[in-house]
């Protein structure tokens, strides 16, 4: 039986730097809108402060210290991929194209044919 594991931010000093990473963006929102009058570098100012703040009290949590690794094994990963080369991937787009006309033929094809069916052999109208 595989056990399920619940992560849950642990201490105190977690919780309040989250609860303080949130308030300082809904802070620099609020900058933004409160600043106005001061003109566009106050207002800019203001929110690019808060965000950075926010951005300092988040990366020093637990939660952001998971999310930077999460980052750097993202990108480790991704230097394994083979990427193909450029033949490689032209064929296979020409593939591609090619599946997708000839199931387009077909099911046109379908089409009128389960048309003239129903309507003229069956139905027996006529255009």
């Amino acid at each position: 039986m595989a056990s399920t594991q619940v992560e849950t931010v642990g201490s105190g000093a977690e919780k309040v730097r989250l609860i303080m990473a949130i308030l300082l963006v809904v802070g620099a929102l609020a900058a933004y809108y409160l600043l106005a009058k001061q003109g566009a570098l106050a207002q800019w100012g203001g929110l690019a402060a808060g965000l950075v703040l926010a951005a300092l009290a988040f990366f020093t949590a637990e939660a952001g210290k998971r999310l930077i690794g999460f980052g750097r094994d993202s990108v480790h990963e991704l230097r394994k991929v083979v990427w193909p080369t450029r033949k490689e991937a032209l064929q296979t787009t020409a593939f591609v194209f090619s599946f997708a006309v000839v199931m387009a033929l077909f099911l046109w094809t379908a089409d009128k044919t389960l048309e003239w069916v129903i309507y003229d052999l069956i139905l027996g109208w006529r255009k």
